[in-house]
């Protein structure tokens, strides 16, 4: 029987790494069931999955799980395939009000590259004493009219400086110190990070439900 596809639904190529991490687990490359793509696989290849216009999505949720239905069912609706969304973010208790479902969008905004944002970030940070912070993901599973929503989070502090070379989507991975951990998330191996991780959390729960499957 061929795979069905399972659609990540992302251009961040930082975030599909990471869920790939977890979720390839179900891919039949790895002896699963599904064929794990990304939305620029359907971008590169219309010819298998013909053109497909994406625009018209509005994130304009006020829970990072109200984002996470909008994209999955957005995306579903294109796409007619089975689809796994995300929303994710940092809530930093000396900013508050200021990022959470905005992260990307805050400061030097969505367009700036991820060098950009970070010096930002960072240098809004430098005052604050108070660098506690907490990461939040929420995952949508979408097929037909049944949309199933898995959450993770993950206390920490923000350092004083990058403490690893930023990884391309995700630059606060350089300066996230995860409780427990004298590591920032960019300088945890794959499986050290996807065990503790907001993301790698949400995903695990993702990965578990649609074993069952």
């Amino acid at each position: 029987m061929e795979p069905k596809y399972l659609l990540i639904a992302t251009t961040n190529q930082g975030k599909f790494k990471e869920i790939f991490e977890v979720l390839g687990a179900l891919d039949v490359s790895n002896g699963g069931n599904f064929r794990v793509i990304s939305l620029l696989d359907l971008r590169d290849n219309a010819e298998a999955f013909g053109v497909i216009d994406f625009d018209g999505l509005i994130e304009d949720g006020e829970t990072f799980s109200e984002n996470a239905v909008k994209k999955a069912k957005f995306y579903h609706e294109k796409t007619g395939l089975l689809t796994v969304a995300e929303d994710s973010g940092i809530l930093v208790s000396a900013l508050t009000g200021e990022l959470g479902v905005k992260t990307r969008r805050w400061g030097k905004g969505e367009n700036a590259s991820d060098e950009e944002w970070i010096e930002f970030f960072m240098e809004r940070m430098l005052p604050e004493k108070n660098r506690n912070a907490k990461f939040v993901c929420s995952a949508c599973v979408c097929e037909g009219d049944v949309c199933e929503i898995f959450e993770g989070e993950t206390f920490g502090q923000i350092t004083e400086k990058l403490e690893a070379p930023i990884l391309g989507g995700l630059p606060l991975s350089s300066c996230f110190l995860p409780e427990g951990f004298d590591k920032v998330y960019a300088a945890l191996s794959p499986n050290e990070k996807n065990a503790i991780s907001h993301r790698g959390k949400a995903m695990g729960k993702v990965l578990g439900h649609l074993t069952k499957r």
